[in-house]
């Protein structure tokens, strides 16, 4: 006797046993996804050092993360910085 889990990838439990098992189809649509998966999260790890080619990225672009961080952290460090001169200014008054 066996519980469904994912019908569609013909995944079944043994309630006896407690494990998840193939009921007789292949697991390659699994695995595919799996492999998909890796990938991306190979990107998101990727992304922290700003370097490297990416999947959903255009050839020519392996530096981008890295400029587009140094461009981002310039105009937020200019607008607290103009934030904190008009409050210094302000309180001189």
């Amino acid at each position: 006797m066996y519980v469904n889990v994912l019908p569609e990838f013909g995944l079944v439990v043994d309630p006896m046993i407690g494990i998840v098992t193939s009921a007789g189809e292949s697991f390659a649509p699994i695995i595919e996804k799996v492999a998909v998966l890796e990938d991306i999260g190979n990107d998101l790890v990727g992304m922290l050092a700003g370097e490297g080619n990416f999947l959903a990225s255009y050839p020519g672009r392996e530096k981008s993360l890295a400029i587009a961080g140094s461009m981002n952290s310039m105009w937020y460090g200019m607008a607290v910085g103009l934030l904190i001169a008009a409050f210094v200014v302000f309180h001189l008054m």
